[in-house]
């Protein structure tokens, strides 16, 4: 039986594994299955929405959850490893991002897989442009611009849900059904929650996803996939959709690129003062840039394979946090795992056929989730007069303009599909707000 070392003394008592640990097989496994159970299906999620919503064939849908899961374990990989300039050296995880699916589902109803696979390769290298310069946008990209940003996103997705409550479970079925059964799979990821119990609260979101396949397998509707015509083994292609590109649909994918980069950013650094490390100085600046080359590294050789852009999950932390194991070398485990799922079909064939009703109950909490994490940005940022106007007027342009089509016509190409994004045009006014009405500086204490 393998015998736990001591805490480790890196400036953080509930370390169990410090960062350059070398953890033994079986807690490294274990640990590994903690966080791939906390993220995989937030990676999964996002091909499988945008697959229900644009319609596509369960062989695309199957290719996209394979790609998205090999892309994810490449790019924890990259993070973990840290090789020159690439990598936060932490144990930072990759995975598939929420906030593109708004321009992708633009994108992809204008031009289809090739378009939306077209502009993620185009615009994922802007990632890797910036990632020396992020000390220099703070100043710009604040807590206050990010956080109104966040909230959009999460704002603006959560109607998406829906669509999977509103489809039929079976043809004959009352049309009420999918939204109960949406309702039992967040009831159980609540409860899971609400346990108090680590495992339960990791697992929660695939118990509630188990469970409401359950029920629609008793209600007759689950179905197996059809039956694969490839290989056993998932062969990624190199641009297999085609290339698609128009810049009019640029500004929305850009600018939710600089979104990213400040999530990772913030992720990054929480993952660093949960492995002991000081979160300030020229290391704590090299981790965050090697952290968001690796994910526009990661985001542009997906796009390339035919997948989705990329991004550092928050998720990891927390289980961090819980098994107080912060080694690097987990995200080596975590990466066989993952590239084992991506690697087989059948795998992906079957979470195809996951029933929309259980997929628009995982999505609603899920999104729900980021309009909070925004909210809690502009706590962070604090809400005074000043903000409180920007926050305003930002969420006034993001909820909308979107919603006045014929408003949007009459302009060039360019701006109405960056203002058609509710993301984008709430982004927009929060940043050129911000810096127009600049803060005050805080007032100097008054002498004795």
């Amino acid at each position: 039986m393998e015998v736990l070392p001591p805490p480790a003394t890196s400036g953080s008592t509930h370390i169990v594994y410090g960062l350059e640990d070398r953890i033994p097989f079986g807690p490294s496994l274990l640990v590994g299955a903690q966080h791939v159970s906390a993220m995989v299906v937030g990676t999964i999620t996002p091909p499988l929405i945008l697959s229900s919503v644009l319609k596509f064939s369960q062989a695309d849908t199957a290719y996209l959850v394979s790609i998205a899961l090999l892309a994810s374990a490449f790019g924890t990989w990259l993070q973990c490893r840290q090789r020159g300039p690439v990598g936060s050296g932490l144990l930072s995880v990759s995975g598939t991002s929420f906030a593109f699916l708004q321009p992708l589902t633009v994108a992809g109803q204008a031009g289809g897989l090739g378009l939306m696979l077209g502009l993620s390769c185009v615009t994922a290298p802007l990632l890797i442009v910036l990632a020396p310069f992020i000390s220099r946008l703070r100043t710009v990209f604040t807590p206050l611009v990010s956080g109104v940003v966040v909230l959009l996103i999460g704002t603006s997705l959560i109607p998406t849900a829906f669509y999977g409550f509103a489809t039929p479970v079976r043809p004959d079925a009352p049309g009420w059904l999918g939204l109960a059964i949406g309702l039992t799979v967040i009831a159980v990821i609540v409860i899971a929650q609400a346990s108090g119990r680590a495992w339960a609260r990791i697992a929660g979101a695939a118990f509630g996803v188990i469970t409401g396949c359950i029920v629609c397998g008793l209600l007759g509707g689950l179905h197996a996939p059809e039956a694969g015509t490839g290989g056993w083994i998932t062969q990624p292609r190199l641009l297999p959709h085609g290339f698609a590109f128009d810049w009019k649909f640029v500004p929305p994918f850009a600018f939710i690129y600089l979104v990213s980069l400040l999530e990772a950013m913030g992720d990054i650094t929480a993952t660093s003062q949960l492995s002991g490390l000081t979160p300030s100085g020229p290391a704590h600046w090299r981790r965050l840039s090697g952290g968001v080359l690796a994910d526009g590294i990661t985001s542009t050789i997906a796009a390339l394979f035919g997948g989705f852009p990329s991004a550092t999950y928050a998720q990891n932390n927390g289980v961090i946090q819980i098994t107080g194991v912060a080694s690097r070398r987990v995200g080596y485990v975590m990466a066989v795992i993952l590239a084992l799922l991506g690697l087989f079909p059948a795998i992906g064939r079957w979470v195809t056929v996951m029933p929309p009703a259980v997929l628009g109950g995982l999505a609603l909490m899920m999104f729900g989730l980021v309009a909070v994490a925004g909210i809690r940005l502009l706590l962070s940022a604090g809400l005074g007069q000043r903000e409180g106007v920007i926050v305003a007027l930002s969420l006034g342009a993001g909820l909308g303009l979107p919603t006045q089509p014929g408003l949007l016509a009459s302009l060039p190409d360019w701006l109405h599909s960056l203002l058609e994004s509710g993301i984008s045009a709430g982004g927009l006014t929060a940043l050129i707000l911000n810096l127009v009405w600049a803060a005050k500086p805080a007032p100097e204490p008054a002498s004795p």
